[in-house]
């Protein structure tokens, strides 16, 4: 099991978000998307942030009551982003996540460049496929 890797259950179509984008256009992204959150990325791709769903409920809340969407990305994104290369075990990012960590995380190349986004749900993926070829061989 320690040969599944994360390139091989990452999504590649992850939602992103600028770090000068309104927070309305955020939320916007958000609901067209199946994520609640995202990496914030540079124009080069780089990711230097990341939205999380939580992030935007705060900060939406306060705009809402106000009418006033002053906010933008960088006001509410946390900088310091835990994020897995491609090659990463996905045993090793399972056990990453069992430690109250995001259920995101951006996927990035050795430029730190976006290259998808690997899920909890992706993690629960890649170990059920294995627990099911576990119970059709059996030793």
């Amino acid at each position: 099991m320690e040969s599944l890797k994360v390139k091989d259950y990452m999504t590649l179509q992850a939602v992103t978000f600028t770090p000068d984008m309104s927070l309305s256009a955020a939320l916007h992204k958000v609901l067209d998307s199946r994520y609640l959150g995202g990496p914030v990325i540079d124009e080069n791709k780089r990711v230097i942030g990341f939205l999380s769903g939580q992030d935007l409920l705060e900060k939406l809340l306060k705009v809402s009551y106000y009418c006033q969407d002053t906010h933008i990305v960088r006001d509410c994104m946390h900088p310091e982003v835990l994020s897995v290369g491609p090659d990463t075990s996905i045993i090793a990012l399972a056990e990453m996540m069992t430690k109250d960590k995001p259920k995101v995380y951006p996927v990035i190349d050795d430029n730190n460049k976006l290259v998808g986004i690997i899920t909890r749900r992706d993690v629960l993926r890649a170990i059920g496929k294995n627990i099911n070829e576990c119970f059709k061989h059996p030793v």
